[in-house]
């Protein structure tokens, strides 16, 4: 069926030198670019990747940072409340008792007026209460 006679050394000598050629002017080439185009996606996914996790990093502590400013300004604005709560008790504390004094000092002023009226309607019941008498008893002296 086969002849081995000298051409069978001569093609498996042909394929051996072919498959070399190939080799060095297809196969490297070729699987070098497959190697670099691997390298080049693996180093973007790499990349991609660590950049994701800084973004989240970032997105995560911003958020941590508004939460705090959040919180801060919340304490700032109760205790400006507190504050404005304590203000006005205290205005309004020193308003009532400035309007005790004066109530106070009215009802001294209405008591001293009440008191000299009626020193005033005494001596003046006693000078009509005289009148009277002189007038009804005449120019009688009283002793």
């Amino acid at each position: 069926m086969f002849d081995f006679d000298a051409t069978l050394p001569f093609m498996a000598l042909q394929f051996l030198l072919l498959a070399a050629l190939l080799n060095v002017i297809f196969y490297k080439p070729l699987t070098k670019a497959l190697d670099d185009r691997d390298n080049y996606i693996r180093t973007n996914t790499l990349d991609a990747r660590e950049r994701l996790a800084k973004a989240e990093r970032l997105a995560t502590e911003y958020e941590q940072q508004l939460t705090d400013a959040r919180r801060q300004s919340q304490a700032t604005v109760e205790a400006a409340q507190l504050e404005a709560k304590k203000i006005t008790a205290e205005k309004i504390a020193e308003a009532q008792k400035e309007a005790q004094s004066q109530r106070e000092q009215a009802a001294v002023e209405i008591e001293q007026q009440k008191q000299e009226a009626m020193r005033t309607l005494e001596q003046r019941v006693d000078a009509l209460s005289r009148q009277i008498l002189e007038k009804l008893l005449g120019s009688v002296p009283v002793r």
